[in-house]
């Protein structure tokens, strides 16, 4: 009969010794992570302090760089932590709360550029429609079930994987992740599977059908109308698309990762794979949003002109 318990913690076994470069890693991630939270924050600060930028897509663009936020903050505080330890363990409790915050990150990320691309549906298709339809009241209860249902999604699928008896303790990455406890079972985990696929219907197959519907009646409208609607539609949904097809690259790097044997490829990429979507999205967003859309930047201007004047 195989050796099983509740373990206490968790090693991370995909670090290994940078020797010389440990402090360069350091400062570089560091630096990173400090880009990201004062890019973010300024847009948060900006769509909050200007009225003007009070309108659905700029609301849940404000979400989206909450989200942002969070999804970095679950990570790079423990990154940096365990870039200048020896011992790379950590508490199982940790774990699961890193597990809960990095996998609601990536399904409130996900959810969020859905609903985005119905807004952007609406405006394009029924522009006259458009604001009777997307109410202030409509957008703050979307935000608000995204993260509520998603928070509770995710609590479900810890509370599964968490009573799990392993046989191990050893996860293969650089942060926790809920697959790879999973795998750590010595016992049927057919529970978690089951519901691990009604969670890959609702959070990703519904949101996806959603995303692929509204483009393509997006681009139906943009063939059939004038200059004037194709230009509207550009300047809305370019970045909108460049940030979900970004997501979805990196996500998938995740997936196949972890459903994968990728033992072939070098370690240092498997890592930089795995962190691509907690690292390049929430720096992509604000830098993609604040570049792109000309009130966002104009306003962005002013705001540290602003500042640096005073």
């Amino acid at each position: 009969m195989a050796n099983f318990s509740q373990v206490s913690h968790f090693t991370l076994g995909a670090y290994f010794d940078t020797g010389p470069f440990k402090w360069l890693s350091f400062f570089i991630i560091m630096s990173v992570y400090i880009l990201i939270v004062l890019s973010n924050l300024l847009l948060i600060v900006v769509i909050c302090l200007n009225r003007t930028l009070h309108e659905p897509m700029y609301l849940f663009l404000c979400s989206l760089f909450v989200n942002e936020l969070y999804g970095s903050t679950a990570l790079f505080p423990f990154l940096l932590l365990q870039i200048l330890k020896d011992f790379h363990t950590i508490p199982a409790p940790f774990c699961f709360l890193q597990i809960f915050c990095i996998f609601s990150y990536g399904n409130i990320e996900f959810l969020t550029l859905a609903v985005m691309s119905y807004d952007r549906y609406l405006a394009i298709c029924f522009p006259l429609q458009y604001h009777s339809k997307m109410t202030h009241t409509k957008v703050f209860i979307l935000i608000a079930l995204t993260w509520l249902l998603l928070f509770i999604a995710v609590i479900i699928l810890i509370s599964l994987s968490a009573p799990l008896p392993l046989c191990g303790n050893i996860i293969n990455k650089v942060y926790c992740d809920n697959y790879s406890v999973v795998k750590l079972a010595c016992f049927d985990t057919s529970v978690n599977n089951i519901y691990g696929l009604i969670h890959l219907f609702l959070i990703t197959v519904l949101p996806l059908n959603l995303i692929l519907f509204t483009y393509f009646r997006i681009f139906k409208v943009c063939f059939r109308g004038s200059k004037q609607t194709r230009q509207k539609a550009l300047n809305t949904c370019t970045p909108h698309l460049a940030s979900l097809l970004n997501f979805c690259f990196g996500v998938s790097f995740e997936i196949i990762q972890s459903r994968f044997n990728m033992s072939s490829v070098p370690n240092l990429i498997r890592i930089i794979l795995s962190l691509y979507f907690l690292i390049v999205q929430p720096l992509f967003n604000p830098v993609m949003y604040g570049l792109k859309m000309s009130k966002i930047r104009s306003l962005c201007k002013k705001t540290l002109l602003g500042k640096l004047i005073f």
